[in-house]
């Protein structure tokens, strides 16, 4: 039992699993924070525009085929924003680490 919380420990070192553990509970909160910016405050702007209001709901129809075209646009405004915070970060981190 001891061999195996030794390698445990040592597995969690090497691979620095509690960063990783860290970084998705962290990622995971900024993808709802980020989900609610899109459906807060961007798509109201565009729900002057759609006249319906429910833009998540909007869907294009082709006989029996329909495509959700608004839930995938929000989808699409939410992976748009993650990246770009993402991107600002990595970019941060790295230049803080060249100083």
């Amino acid at each position: 039992m001891r061999k195996i919380k030794e390698e445990f420990i040592g597995f969690v070192k090497e691979y620095n699993a509690v960063g990783i553990a860290v970084g998705i509970v962290v990622g995971n909160a900024v993808t709802k924070l980020v989900s609610s910016i899109v459906s807060d405050l961007v798509m109201p702007f565009l729900g002057v525009i759609i006249p319906s209001g429910n833009w998540r709901e909007i869907e294009l129809g082709f006989g029996a085929l329909h495509v959700k075209i608004g839930s995938f646009i929000g989808s699409l405004l939410d992976f748009l924003i993650i990246t770009f915070v993402v991107f600002i970060f990595v970019k941060k981190v790295f230049r803080s680490k060249a100083i």
